[in-house]
């Protein structure tokens, strides 16, 4: 799910030729960061391979992710096998304090969506390392936030969270404008704009409200959540197993938070904003956006 902030059009898209980024002067695509599916490859393929690269040159292995693996780990926050959307809203949110735990990810003994992206062979990897092998093999990759792997930062459009080797890698193939905390995504900054869906975010924004919650579009309440998540964990550095009490009780709250806002804005998503959203978006690609 895209986050929120001002509605920004960078200065036209931009593709990957020959390890350089230039201009594109074509509409927004589909995918996140409003690039067409060709070029979502092209940028998947040229970061994994410059996180392999970084992470050689810091003494470790890293297996380049192909592009099937990265759009697995893309999903993988919303959905547990088995288990469809909504049951996954009901029972965990949108996946944030419902499934944190603190540990690093690729030792997760249950379903950790932030490994998915990883690959198999690279936890597979992690796994093999002494536990001080591990600590800086994550710093290595990841810097601080060890569950910001590249595939959650692409998803949510966001990769302020995202550090060491991967950020490093982002840096060279991503535009500066796709990288600010301003940027939104170009095809959603078009929706937006359209008089029905200003219509329907009103509404949507209406009854969020009359819920007692304080959004304005379905964009803003995951990374709502997430921050406060990031407050109350000193940015995913603390444990649950370490958390006192006060701390574990304000878990719970936020992880009881979490379900309720989730379910709430996932229905009214689908009431007020979802049918106008498809809409419009079948007629701009109509006219031959990609």
């Amino acid at each position: 799910m895209n986050r929120l902030s001002r509605l920004v059009f960078a200065a036209g898209l931009a593709t990957v030729c020959c390890g350089t980024v230039v201009a594109q002067a074509q509409g927004p695509g589909r995918e996140e960061f409003g690039l067409t599916t060709k070029q979502l490859v092209q940028y998947v393929e040229r970061v994994e391979a410059g996180i392999a690269k970084c992470m050689r040159a810091q003494g470790f292995e890293y297996i380049a992710a192909d592009y099937e693996t990265v759009r697995k780990g893309m999903s993988a926050d919303k959905k547990l096998p088995g288990m469809s959307e909504e049951d996954f809203i009901a029972k965990h949110g949108f996946g944030a304090a419902t499934m944190y735990t603190g540990e690093a990810m690729q030792l997760a003994s249950g379903y950790s969506p932030a490994k998915v992206g990883l690959g198999e062979r690279n936890v597979n990897l992690f796994k093999n390392l002494s536990t001080a092998s591990q600590a800086a093999y994550n710093r290595a990759l990841l810097g601080q936030n060890t569950d910001a792997t590249f595939a959650i930062g692409l998803e949510r459009e966001n990769f302020a969270r995202v550090g060491g080797c991967t950020l490093e890698a982002v840096k060279q193939v991503f535009t500066p404008e796709q990288l600010s905390a301003s940027y939104y995504n170009p095809k959603d900054a078009i929706v937006n704009k359209d008089p029905r869906m200003k219509a329907a975010l009103r509404k949507f924004a209406g009854e969020m409200r009359k819920l007692g919650y304080d959004y304005n579009h379905p964009d803003e309440v995951e990374p709502d959540v997430r921050k406060r998540l990031d407050t109350l964990t000193k940015g995913g550095t603390l444990a649950v197993d370490k958390m006192s009490a006060e701390q574990l009780a304000a878990f719970k709250t936020l992880q009881n938070f979490e379900r309720r806002v989730a379910m709430k804005n996932h229905e009214l998503a689908e009431k007020f904003f979802k049918p106008v959203e498809e809409q419009i978006e079948k007629e701009m690609f109509a006219r031959g956006v990609q």
